[in-house]
């Protein structure tokens, strides 16, 4: 398997017909918090992360790492799309790349994760062709999963977890070009 480490970062800033994908930068740590704290984000993810912890843990810039992608619209963060090697905090996923993605709630309901989620997983085929990308997700999240399913994702099982019942899906660019 490819290390996503081993790509050159970050990539030039990804355009699309509305939103540029780019590197995290110090304008961004406001709505970073404001995402990460709210309550409608994190309704799937075991909740918000407290305000006040945030401003500690992120003095600047939302961490810069390889995969991480901020999705702006008209110069300001809506959201983020994350392309990371999995480390296993779920097992299906582990040592493969998993998407991921946050939006503001400002933002929902008007394609800019589907957009911006197929550009970053475009960017990802064309930087390591052949690799597989996988994604999880409450099926309770049904805007997820209409999401997955509009990226192309298939689902391979679905099992318990966090007291939930989890999707796991898989998307292979070798998959959507057949």
């Amino acid at each position: 398997m490819t290390e996503l480490e081993s790509i050159t970062w970050p990539p030039a800033p990804i355009r699309t017909e509305r939103l540029v994908l780019r590197e995290p930068e110090d304008r961004d740590r406001a709505a970073a918090i404001e995402l990460l704290a709210s309550p409608e984000v994190g309704t799937y993810l075991g909740g918000p992360k407290p305000r006040d912890e945030l401003e500690r843990e992120m003095p600047g810039a939302p961490s810069r790492r390889p995969g991480r992608f901020i999705v702006d619209l008209d110069g300001a963060m809506i959201g983020q799309a994350t392309l990371y090697r999995e480390t296993g905090h779920i097992r299906q996923a582990a040592g493969r790349t998993e998407l991921g993605y946050l939006f503001l709630p400002q933002a929902w309901g008007h394609g800019y994760a589907a957009e911006a989620c197929a550009a970053a997983l475009d960017w990802f085929a064309g930087a390591l062709p052949g690799e597989p990308v996988v994604l999880a997700t409450q099926t309770a999240n049904v805007r997820s999963m209409r999401l997955a399913a509009k990226l192309g994702f298939t689902e391979v099982e679905r099992f318990e977890e966090w007291g939930a019942e989890q999707w796991f899906g898989m998307w292979s660019p070798a998959t959507l070009s057949d």
